[in-house]
């Protein structure tokens, strides 16, 4: 028997809000968390781009010193996000066995890697931290939700690049579905703005260059647009059997209604160009809610604001749902927020669940010229979704082929 699976708590840090609420606040305001960096390794190695969407509040800010110290920024952020999200679902009573973590993660404690990398260097082993294999390892992130909730039903990891925390909520849905929790706390985290990482993405001319003008870098749709800005944060959701919910009266933002994930087997970077296997994701999750393409009434797409990315992903949305894709009021979220990585599915996934819960899809900033190979419903302005039911799906394909789609249903 199928079980109606909801969400009951949201948390996030994320560039435009140290909590859900603020960024949720910020993304209808129109704000955008690109700006200059500040640090000395920006100029030290002569990096063409200049830019990236940091946090709006560090974890370090955050998080206790002695707590902080022990865990990869990825890690803390984890940290933060799930925190909020098990303070706002209210849970005060729980069978610690049913429990669960599913998180993901694109790229994991890179910064305790290449920091212990350069401490051997420059010191020697011996100053090496005895904890850089726990801080740099992938699934640090869910290890640390989950001692901090004692969560012992399993604490499982995903690392799909950027659509990694798209497909742990999908993971933590058929687990409930499967019995193995009642709650389960799912998300993403990523902490990659790194003079490596930001050199390498752009020797693959995948970031935007617009070092003189960083809040409007990210343009999904756009005309102009000259690829992703990179981003750090993370995000989390509390799903719950909707049975153990209301037993317990908790408070129900949406339902997580299905998913699909799938692989493009084509490139290693490259979307498959017809887009056969993010349409297959998407037909998948409409298919797990019990719904056709004609039931929903709002996309957040992927829309990194790549040249090649943001018309991949219109081919796909065209296969499922022809013409209409059209008049779905559609959102691209990264405008505002920068690309997250491995935390960006998760993020996106909450600003859907509010969105349905809402009834309104939020604005897609710096777009002054759509592109016209791309006929979607797309605003610089907030759109009404009306007063009906609402299903909403948030997409993230990910370097590697990867395909992670998400259905959410409004509730009540």
């Amino acid at each position: 028997m199928t079980k109606k699976i909801v969400v009951t708590g949201i948390g996030a840090s994320s560039p435009i809000g140290g909590t859900a609420p603020e960024s949720w606040d910020a993304l209808l305001a129109g704000a955008s968390g690109a700006k200059s960096l500040d640090f000395d390794w920006v100029e030290q190695y002569a990096l063409p781009v200049t830019f990236a969407a940091k946090a709006k509040v560090q974890p370090t800010d955050v998080l206790a010193r002695p707590v902080a110290k022990r865990l990869d920024p990825s890690s803390q952020f984890a940290l933060i996000a799930a925190m909020e999200a098990f303070a706002d679902a209210g849970i005060t009573e729980l069978d610690n066995d049913r429990l669960g973590v599913d998180w993901a993660t694109g790229i994991g404690g890179l910064w305790s890697l290449l920091d212990a990398w350069d401490t051997l260097r420059e010191k020697g082993p011996r100053r090496v931290l005895p904890l850089t294999v726990p801080m740099l390892m992938p699934n640090a992130p869910a290890a640390a939700v989950s001692m901090h909730f004692d969560a012992r039903a399993y604490a499982r990891t995903v690392a799909s690049a950027c659509a990694s925390s798209t497909e742990a909520i999908v993971n933590a849905y058929e687990h409930l579905q499967a019995g193995y929790a009642d709650v389960v706390i799912a998300g993403g985290s990523e902490a990659a703005i790194h003079p490596i990482t930001l050199a390498s993405f752009n020797s693959m001319q995948a970031l935007s260059k617009r070092n003189d003008d960083p809040a409007t870098a990210s343009r999904p749709y756009d005309i102009s647009r000259d690829g992703f800005v990179m981003a750090e944060g993370g995000a989390a959701l509390v799903l719950e059997t909707e049975e153990h919910a209301l037993a317990r009266g908790a408070h129900i933002y949406a339902e997580i209604a299905g998913g699909g994930v799938t692989a493009d087997s084509y490139h290693i970077t490259a979307p498959e160009p017809e887009g056969k296997g993010a349409s297959r994701a998407v037909e998948m999750a409409l298919q797990q809610a019990g719904a056709t393409a004609d039931d929903v009434t709002h996309i957040n797409a992927h829309a990194t604001s790549t040249p090649v990315g943001d018309i991949a992903e219109y081919t796909a949305l065209k296969r499922v749902f022809g013409d209409r894709v059209h008049e779905i009021p559609v959102s691209a979220t990264k405008g505002a927020t920068g690309h997250l990585l491995g935390g960006t599915g998760a993020l996106e996934a909450m600003f859907a669940v509010l969105a349905v819960k809402n009834r309104i899809a939020p604005p897609t900033i710096n777009l002054t010229e759509q592109d016209p190979a791309i006929l979607l419903s797309v605003s610089g302005d907030t759109q009404a979704l009306g007063d009906g039911p609402q299903l909403a799906i948030s997409n993230s394909f990910g370097f590697g082929g990867h395909n992670a789609v998400v259905a959410i249903r409004s509730y009540n």
